[in-house]
């Protein structure tokens, strides 16, 4: 049985992560409050953005410039800046 969440970005009750995918406090407030759902598409949205700004995941800098982002996108409610993508509804 997978454990549930309250998923901060989902605003609903949800199925969580099987475990800690980043380590440090970070992963485990994103362990703790955000879904499997909600970190399905925030991956879909980081290989876009790294692909897009040509991110080098070997720099600590690029490296900083996904985590911003990711923090933005899951905690924030920002969207992730992606030229020429338009979202589908």
């Amino acid at each position: 049985m997978s454990r549930t969440v309250f998923c901060s970005y989902l605003k609903k009750e949800a199925p969580g992560l099987a475990f800690q995918l980043i380590p440090g406090e970070l992963g485990k407030r994103i362990f703790d409050n955000i879904s499997q759902e909600a970190w399905s598409e925030w991956q879909q949205k980081q290989t876009m953005f790294i692909n897009e700004k040509k991110l080098n995941l070997m720099k600590a800098e690029d490296r900083q410039q996904i985590e911003v982002a990711m923090i933005g996108y899951l905690f924030e409610n920002k969207e992730v800046e992606i030229e020429g993508y338009t979202e589908q509804k």
